[in-house]
Parts: C-alpha cells; structure tokens; sequence
C-alpha cells in the first residue's frame, strides 16, 4: 500500500508521525507481506493461525508497544500502536488481527493494577508471545451492560471462589492468562472486580464458538465451576474494577477505530485495482463516473475518519480523556467499514461474492466491528451522557 494508493491512512505532511515512526511503518509492512498475507485465505478456512505467529510478531516489537520496559516492553506513544494495527489490517483477514492483539485488551489491566509480583511473573511471557492474554468481560445476559454482568467471585481465606460464564471471548479457546470480570460485591459497578484467571486452573472449561466472521480467530465461551483464583491475582482493589475496564474500553475503541480505517482503505485498494483491470462494453470500469464516484466517496469517508482518528489519539497522548468523541469516533470508523466494504463487494461482483478476495472476508466483520468493543447504540447514548444531554 504505497502513498499514492493509502490518502487515508497517512497525510504526506502529517504532525503526528516522525521518521521513527515511518521507518517503523515500512519494517511492519514488509513482515505482513510475507508473515502473513500469503497465507490468509488458508489461515481463514483452517479457522485459525499459527500460534508461533505470536512469537514472530513479539520479535518485530508488535506485541510490546507501550508496556512497561521493566517486563519486556517497549515505551511507545499511540502512534506506534495505530500503525501497528493499521499494517496488519492491510492483509485483510480480521481473525488475525483480532487474535493476535487480543493482549491490547487483556494485558493492559495487569499492567496498570496488578500487583508487582503478578507483573513480573505473567507480563514477560505475554509480551514476548509465548503466552497469550484476553479479555473475559462478556455474558450472554448483559452484553454491553457491564455493571449488571452475573459471575460472582467469593472470597474463601487466600482464595476467591469463581462461578458463572463469559461469551464471545476472543482468544478464548487458547488464552493462557484471562483477565476476567466478576461480582464481589452489591448490585451496579460498584461491586465489579477485576480477576486474572490462568487457563490451567480446575474448574475452567471452555467451547468454541463459530462466527460469520473472523473465521481465524478462535472465539470461546468460558464457565466457571468453582474456580479457585489466589487472592493476588486481584487487579487494583477489591469492587473497583469498573473504573479500570472502563479506562480500557478507551483504548480498544481507538484501537478498532484504527483497524476499521485501515480495513476501510484495503477495499478501496483492492476495489481500484480491479476497476482498473476490468473491462465493460470495451472500456476499463475505473472510467464509468459511477464508479469514479463510489471510489471518490470511499476515499472522503477514510480520510475524515482517519483525522479524527489521529485528532483524538494526539489528544489522548496530551493526557485528556475525550470520552464522548472517542465513542463518536468508533461509530464513524464502522459506519465507514460498512459503506466500504459493501462498494467494494458490489463493484468486484462476483469476484466479490467469492472467498478469497479481501473485501469478501472483510465484509463478513463489518457487524463485529459494529458491535464489539460496545455497540452503536451504546456508543451514542454514552455519548449523550458525556456531553450532558
């Protein structure tokens, strides 16, 4: 994807973005182009990717942008991160990026609550992509409605007692460290906690789950039968983990904004060139005006929702919390996911409807997209409620 192809991914002048980060940009696209897109369409009907693609990925740095150095990390602003991800989505094959960076939303709680022991005993292995790390937030009975969410956790002397179930759980099948919510206390947020549970503790059992899309990514229902979690493996203080997944939820929504604008720009790439190459009534299709005009209209959406992605991130990196336009922004990033991938998809045709384009299986996760990470409706009402309407 080279500057003339990608407006929206990289203004030619842009303030965000320095020599470090460019040189960092082209070493990450070259490991996609060989680590992982020959290989998407296998990866894709096999239903899911090597786990030695972590280890690969953790020796590129991928994996520790922005943790602490003391456990393996690296010091990075988000910008780092936006183009980590950004590259990766250049494959076109969401199960990947999903399951890959699932630690992004997993391992960021241990990071800023977890004890110094836990820390040094789980973050290296992680961050070095020999374990892998998820988010258990989830149930089937509350959804976005983290404050109503059901498994309990109850304290027994060092031990707490772990019994319920979490849905939709990516990387749940083969996470090895789940960072996982639960009720220690009374109704609302105030009696959530934040508990990291290992994949080898008795009581834990797990079912895969299959999905229209992210076919490469294993998606996992978890239950709890009287799972016995050490005291230590608390995150911050007892019946205060609302407040740390909310300040997580910040970060994943800007991180699936910038997947959804680069899924985006993989549409339009892949759509231009085949309109350049396909001929209709002995003409190119690229010189039809209405197909000149749907690519016109797919480029003006990624590039608005690509400053607004990088607006909000330079604001974050100053240290404020633009809660409400951060949702604003993840419904623009879908929204524009959707109106690209369904263009794409119309003017490739049946080459389209057929697996093994990239606007096929992008198209298959633009609803994931709408939904994860809290769903449009939430985004608007939470909005709302920022900006005290």
């Amino acid at each position: 994807m080279n500057q003339a192809s990608s407006p929206g991914l990289k203004a030619a002048a842009s303030p965000y973005y320095t020599e470090e980060h460019e040189a960092f940009r082209d070493t990450v696209r070259r490991w996609v182009e060989s680590e992982i897109e020959p290989y998407a369409d296998a990866w894709e009907e096999a239903g899911e990717f090597p786990r030695d693609l972590y280890r690969k990925a953790a020796e590129l740095g991928l994996l520790q942008l922005g943790f602490p150095e003391e456990y393996g990390g690296f010091t990075a602003d988000i910008f780092f991160e936006i183009i980590a991800v950004q590259e990766v989505a250049r494959a076109g094959i969401g199960g990947v990026a999903a399951g890959l960076f699932s630690h992004t939303i997993g391992a960021p709680p241990i990071a800023n609550a977890g004890s110094d022991a836990l820390k040094a005993r789980v973050l290296p292995s992680i961050l070095s992509g020999e374990k892998i790390s998820a988010l258990a937030i989830t149930e089937e009975s509350g959804g976005s409605d983290v404050s109503n969410l059901r498994t309990s956790a109850r304290r027994d002397g060092d031990h707490y007692i772990v019994n319920g179930s979490k849905t939709f759980i990516t990387s749940g099948m083969r996470a090895d460290y789940i960072t996982t919510a639960v009720r220690t206390g009374g109704e609302g947020r105030t009696g959530v906690s934040l508990l990291l549970l290992e994949g080898n503790m008795p009581g834990l059992s797990r079912t895969p789950l299959k999905k229209m899309g992210w076919w490469s990514s294993d998606t996992a229902t978890l239950y709890f039968d009287n799972v016995r979690v050490p005291v230590g493996n608390l995150l911050g203080e007892e019946n205060g983990g609302f407040s740390i997944a909310a300040h997580n939820f910040n970060g994943e929504r800007i991180i699936m904004a910038a997947d959804c604008a680069a899924f985006s720009q993989a549409c339009l790439d892949e759509t231009v060139a085949y309109a350049r190459d396909r001929h209709t009534f002995g003409q190119p299709l690229i010189q039809r005006q209405v197909i000149r005009h749907k690519l016109v209209e797919m480029a003006t959406r990624i590039t608005a929702t690509q400053a607004m992605l990088e607006s909000l991130a330079w604001r974050v990196e100053q240290g404020e919390k633009p809660v409400a336009q951060i949702c604003m922004l993840k419904n623009q990033a879908t929204q524009t996911l959707e109106y690209c991938a369904r263009e794409a998809v119309q003017t490739l045709g049946g080459a389209g409807f057929i697996r093994g384009s990239k606007s096929e299986r992008i198209y298959r996760e633009v609803r994931v997209n709408a939904i994860g990470g809290g769903a449009e409706e939430i985004m608007r009402d939470l909005a709302a409620r920022q900006m005290g309407w």
